[in-house]
């Protein structure tokens, strides 16, 4: 481990190092005679004071210890160890037709969620690019994904010219999952990864879902929730096969079905270790938007463990039709409140975005 040196005349300066077993001093720090640590032996007692003084049988000896060596290191506050204060870290936002609440876990130092709302897509006003995003070992997959796979599948819907989404979404995905892995920051390797479910409303009036993870998408149809994605976990009976037949196995962990012993989806952005089996090719649905749709609700899967897709959907339903001004973050806001009040300890992220304004603007082409 190495030390910095003193500069002549100043005062020393306690390093982490000082606390190992042999304290690097330096010349300047300790003089250079110290005497040495006396001991006093105490008198014998004599026979009846030792009876009558039984609080001082076995007394250790009395230590006689130098003030130099004590003026030769100065008390120094050592920072790192402190905790911070318990509070819980959050992300909110809200823009037109939409809003986002985002709630750290109790079992995270960090969030690790992130999220992407674009409007405007392509210079264009009806349509739009929504994301949650997931990570997992750290934040640094969820945010690069949602920094750049909004750019990269627009960059291959411009080149077909709005023919063939389905197709340039697939590539997006799978472009910024190769921008990642071989991605290095400070010469060293990135690592960790992210779930995803993404949602691209195209002037077309198509409604564009995808996903890798379980990271899910749920449409309110006329009050019915529906699922618009699956979850990619290893305990899926066509992942594990997927993943079998590239020479992997799935293994129970206690209680969760892993691949590799290792990661519980199957499908992510990143986690390079394991990206012979864990693939980030999504899963897309693609459906005309009609009147009866009323919002979509993009989340992490510390919703989903909590709430079922109909409860989301029927809290979510009640927040925006009994107002008079309907409002997206709050009903995004109850349902992620709703999670944690379940016990849920990991991140919460919840997306709510009202179709209404997406569908008319279709409807005046």
């Amino acid at each position: 481990m190495a030390s910095a040196a003193l500069a002549p005349g100043s005062p020393p300066v306690l390093s982490p190092s000082m606390f190992c077993k042999t304290p690097p001093f330096s010349p300047q720090s300790v003089p250079s005679q110290i005497p040495l640590l006396t001991l006093r032996p105490r008198a014998s007692l004599r026979r009846h004071d030792r009876e009558s003084s039984a609080l001082e049988r076995e007394r250790p000896p009395m230590i006689s210890i130098p003030v130099r060596l004590f003026k030769a290191i100065p008390l120094a506050v050592v920072p790192g160890n402190k905790k911070e204060e318990d509070k819980d870290e959050y992300i909110v936002d809200e823009g037109d037709g939409y809003g986002v609440y985002s709630k750290r876990g109790k079992k995270r130092g960090r969030l690790e969620d992130r999220y992407t709302a674009i409007l405007g897509r392509q210079g264009d006003s009806d349509q739009a690019f929504f994301g949650v995003f997931d990570g997992h070992g750290g934040a640094k997959a969820a945010e690069f994904a949602a920094k750049n796979i909004g750019e990269n599948i627009a960059k291959h819907a411009r080149k077909r010219r709005n023919a063939g989404l389905e197709e340039a979404v697939r590539k997006g995905y799978l472009q910024t999952d190769a921008e990642f892995t071989m991605n290095k920051e400070e010469g060293e390797d990135v690592y960790g990864g992210s779930c995803c479910v993404t949602a691209l409303l195209g002037k077309t009036g198509d409604l564009i879902v995808s996903n890798v993870g379980d990271c899910r998408a749920v449409l309110c149809r006329a009050g019915t929730a529906e699922a618009l994605t699956s979850d990619h976990k290893a305990s899926v009976a066509g992942e594990r096969e997927r993943i079998e037949k590239a020479g992997g196995y799935v293994d129970c962990c206690n209680g969760v079905w892993r691949v590799q012993g290792s990661l519980a989806v199957s499908r992510s952005i990143g986690d390079r270790h394991l990206k012979r089996w864990v693939t980030a090719e999504p899963e897309t649905r693609v459906l005309r938007m009609k009147h009866h749709h009323e919002f979509l609700i993009l989340a992490s899967d510390g919703l989903w463990d909590k709430v079922t897709d109909q409860e989301a959907v029927d809290a979510v339903r009640s927040s925006l039709t009994g107002s008079h001004r309907p409002n997206p973050f709050s009903a995004a806001k109850e349902l992620a409140e709703l999670s944690a009040a379940r016990g849920s300890a990991d991140d919460i992220t919840v997306m709510v975005i009202k179709l209404d304004q997406f569908i008319s603007q279709v409807e005046s082409i």
